[in-house]
This record gives C-alpha cells, structure tokens and sequence, in this order.
C-alpha cells in the first residue's frame, strides 16, 4: 500500500511539474535555446529525477523540447518559417474541427463560447484593442471548438501534440501577427455559423481566419529578409 501511495505521488508531482515548465516555456520565463539541467532542476523544485525525467517527456513529445547529439535537452527556438508550417497543418485540422462542432455542439457549449467571446470583446475595450489574449485550455475559444469536434484524433493532435507550441509561437511572436479586432469578429462569424449548423461555412470561415494569421506571417518574413539585405 505505501508503495502504491509512493508512486501515486511521484506521478502528481510529475504532473504539476510537467504544467509548470510548460508554462515557463510557452511564456519565455525558460528561454528559447535554454540548456535543460537535470540536476539543477531537480534541485530548484526539490524533486527525485524519477518524476523529472517523466515531466521532461512529455514535453519533449509536445515539441517544446528537443534534444541535440552531444548538445543535450534544449528548449525550442522560435522560427517562423516552422510557424508558416505550423499554421497550413492548423488551417486544414482546425477548419475540420469547426466542420465537426458545427454538427456536434451543443447548446451549453454555444452559450459558454458566446460568453467567452463578451469577455474577448470587453478586455479589447479596456486595453484599447492592444492585444487580444490567449489564454490556457477552456479560456481559449480555438480549444473550445476542437473539443466540440467530438473527434479524439483531431483533439489529439491539435490539443496535445499543437496547442502548446502554437501558444508558445502566439505568445512570444511579434505584435504585429496581432490582430485584435478584426480577429474576435472573425470568432463571432464562426461561432454564428456554427450555431446555424453550416458545417460548409464553419469551416470556411475557420481556414480562412488561419489563413489570413498565416499569410501576416510570411510577409513579416518577408520584410525581416528585405530588411537584413539592405543592411
């Protein structure tokens, strides 16, 4: 039985660990190209190795971490020429999605979504449209509609193996990928397709909102290469 307590415990202490360096490194608090240390990790949280190595994992399985022959476990940079990748594969899964959610949702889900979207609009008001936020799991309106897909693979890759590293790109991106506006009233046209069932136009709408952050990406890439040739 102490055994079993032992373990049980090795794993919540690996679960919280794994939530906390995830937030770290989405938030740039652990730095992009940053050495990970075993040692000195596990002495800065008090924990074994055992539960450490577990956090460090499944971090590495969601693309956050990458690990260099002779190097060692770094953490990502950020790239956006990834990032351009990383949004065609987000285009078509979470278009897709809004497919699905548009046949599957139900109408607690729609009253939560439009709720969540009153807070959206409310928060650009009072920062004077500086920004618009995306915030962790059930706050964020893209993760609201994948988990409506009811589809566990779609979920999978866009909730697991995507979602954290599309926030750490999000997050740590210049501010000029950011759309705050234009952004939240596209949601509203999605979120309105969705409640009329048009799967067609929900998921439309979802390609072209990811489409139009993709194409905003490439030409920042473009004018940051003009800009290295003329200097």
């Amino acid at each position: 039985m102490n055994k079993h307590a032992d373990n049980e415990k090795e794993h919540t202490k690996s679960e919280s660990l794994t939530e906390f360096l995830i937030e770290a490194i989405v938030s740039g608090d652990i730095a992009p190209g940053s050495k990970i240390s075993e040692p000195e990790l596990a002495k800065h949280f008090q924990v074994s190795r055992g539960p450490l190595r577990e956090a460090l994992m499944r971090i590495e399985g969601l693309g956050l971490i990458e690990r260099i022959p002779h190097v060692g476990a770094r953490v990502i940079k950020l790239c956006q020429e990834k990032l351009v990748d990383l949004y065609g594969v987000r285009e078509a899964l979470e278009g897709m999605a809004a497919r699905l959610a548009a046949r599957h949702i139900t109408e607690d889900e729609l009253s939560s979504l439009e709720q969540l979207l009153i807070t959206h609009s409310r928060h650009i008001e009072q920062v004077d449209g500086a920004g618009y936020f995306h915030q962790y799991g059930d706050f964020d309106f893209h993760y609201r509609i994948i988990q409506a897909s009811r589809n566990p693979q779609l979920i999978r890759l866009l909730c697991d193996e995507l979602y954290h590293l599309l926030r750490m790109y999000r997050y740590q991106s210049p501010r000029s990928h950011s759309r705050p506006i234009a952004a939240l009233e596209e949601h509203k046209f999605i979120l309105q397709a969705i409640r009329h069932c048009d799967e067609e136009l929900a998921e439309m709408l979802m390609r072209r909102h990811i489409a139009y952050s993709r194409r905003l990406i490439e030409q920042q890439i473009q004018l940051d290469s003009h800009t290295k040739e003329c200097l």
